[in-house]
């Protein structure tokens, strides 16, 4: 593995390194990064920044001798200086490279979650209603261009949205009568069974959304948000049921009762929660609540012993820590009220412009709501995308899974569906979809560059372009660096995952 490793790495230099010389010369010869000198009128000073450019860029050399003397400073740590603000440039990419990695792993988090959970339901329901409803929007999200997208939803999810907030938050009865239409028809898809069985289901499914739009509506729910300790139980129950579904099945009694026990623990704990999380609340002090989380949820399922600890012990930790990030979330919404009522923000929460509010000053769950009201338009524009590619994907290797010899076997010996699915099918569905993630950190921090343009995030993006428009090779070779190492680390973790999903594959030492 070791030997295998250092193959891979060694091969992944080369093709930086004869990648870098490409872009590189590309650079050299896309115009002249003098031409912003023009613009200074005083003839010493402009005289003094052609000398100082013209030095710290080596342009009085060839420009293959100029990538070699990039190489060597870069060897040194060196990543050189912008021409035109003469700021090192390595000072300046360590804080736009958090920001752009902030956005695209919340765009690959939630895409990949959504589009495998999606594309696997449409595979197990092969031309059903809901496979056909969600295969015309995938190919509708995959046809469009991010830069149109991120500019409709800056326009509608941003600028419409906050006015509507600010004026009313609350529906009108056209959009009650369009909401109900799009839950019949998506409802009526996902349903089976003979059709008087799926219009009834389509009609308490309507009546549920068409509810819980009503009092979202009467109480403007939307201007102060929040779930309470009741929809806080409804939420426990629902993640203890389904993870005990996916992970144990529910004719697994310690399990089922392993996560059940979890989450009454939980929503009995979000009580005392509440002071907890208003005294001096830091991102340290959530990760050790959630790690908590985690650790009841083992303690609670050998606890509970069994034929089988461990499965009672995962299943526990998957529902605990999945109810701390719901109970995370319930803390985020009480405060939204403080926030978009705040001098800075002024009834505007959902921000269109900038990664942060720097006049913001507040406590921990103000700067939260900051993060994630900067974030959630750009994070949708790039997640519309990806989803289209993974539910995609995940479809088509489910479906050839499903079509092999092993898992008629495993049907065949008696097993449930449950475990034919997910120990035999789910997991030989993945080991494709592993390439096409590691292929696609590439794809989001392109798209992350048109992206953070439109939303004018300081982040790479703005630094890429600014370093085209300026012909300025230091900012753009930066940020070629980062995504390049990026997509090398991703792939080998690819080759790594293969050996992780499927034990028939061995790497030669």
């Amino acid at each position: 593995m070791f030997a295998f490793i250092m193959r891979r790495l060694l091969a992944s230099f080369f093709v930086v390194l004869g990648a870098s010389f490409i872009v590189y010369l590309l650079m050299a010869n896309a115009g002249d990064p003098l031409d912003f000198v023009t613009q200074i009128s005083n003839p010493t000073e402009r005289e003094q920044m052609i000398r100082t450019v013209t030095e710290s860029l080596n342009l009085d050399t060839h420009p293959v001798a100029r990538y070699f003397l990039w190489l060597g400073d870069l060897f040194r740590g060196d990543l050189g200086e912008s021409a035109r603000t003469q700021i090192p440039v390595l000072d300046d990419l360590g804080g736009r490279m958090l920001i752009t990695l902030k956005l695209v792993t919340a765009a690959l988090v939630l895409s990949v979650t959504t589009g495998v959970t999606v594309g696997i339901v449409t595979a197990i329901r092969q031309y059903s209603g809901f496979d056909y409803l969600v295969t015309f929007f995938t190919f509708v999200f995959f046809s469009l261009p991010v830069f149109w997208v991120a500019v409709i939803i800056k326009a509608f999810g941003g600028i419409n949205f906050n006015d509507w907030l600010r004026d009313n938050a609350q529906f009108s009865t056209s959009f009650f009568v369009i909401a109900g239409v799009v839950a019949a028809v998506v409802v009526y898809s996902c349903s089976g069974g003979t059709t008087i069985r799926k219009l009834a289901i389509t009609g308490i499914g309507v009546g549920f959304v068409e509810a819980v739009l009503i009092y979202v509506s009467a109480t403007r729910w939307l201007r102060n948000p929040g779930f309470g300790p009741v929809v806080i139980g409804l939420f426990a129950l629902g993640i203890a049921v389904g993870v005990t579904t996916i992970v144990a099945g529910l004719r697994n009694v310690k399990a089922r009762n392993s996560a059940l026990t979890t989450a009454a623990i939980g929503v009995v704990l979000w009580f005392p929660l509440q002071s907890v999380f208003d005294d001096g609340m830091s991102i340290w002090k959530l990760f050790g609540l959630a790690a908590l989380a985690i650790v009841i949820g083992i303690a609670v399922g050998y606890a509970w012993g069994g034929f089988d600890k461990g499965l009672s012990a995962r299943t526990a930790a998957i529902t605990g820590f999945l109810l701390s990030v719901v109970v995370f979330v319930d803390r985020t919404m009480q405060s939204w009220d403080d926030y978009s009522t705040s001098s800075v923000i002024r009834n505007r929460p959902i921000k269109t412009i900038g990664d942060r509010e720097s006049r913001l000053d507040g406590d921990f769950w103000l700067i939260t709501n900051d993060t994630f009201s900067h974030l959630v338009l750009p994070t949708l524009a790039l997640m519309l995308i990806s989803i289209a590619t993974y539910t995609r994907y995940s479809r088509s290797s489910m479906l050839e899974v499903l079509n092999q010899d092993y898992i008629r076997t495993a049907r065949s010996k008696g097993l449930t569906e449950r475990t034919v699915l997910v120990r035999h099918g789910f997991r030989n569905a993945m080991i494709p979809l592993a390439t096409v993630v590691a292929f696609d950190i590439g794809g989001l921090l392109g798209g992350a560059i048109i992206t953070e343009t439109v939303f004018e995030w300081n982040a790479m993006g703005r630094m890429f372009n600014e370093g085209l428009r300026d012909r300025d090779p230091n900012p753009v070779m930066a940020v070629f660096l980062v995504v390049a190492v990026t997509a090398v680390i991703f792939n080998l973790l690819a080759d790594l995952t293969y050996v992780a999903l499927d034990p028939r594959i061995r790497v030669g030492d």
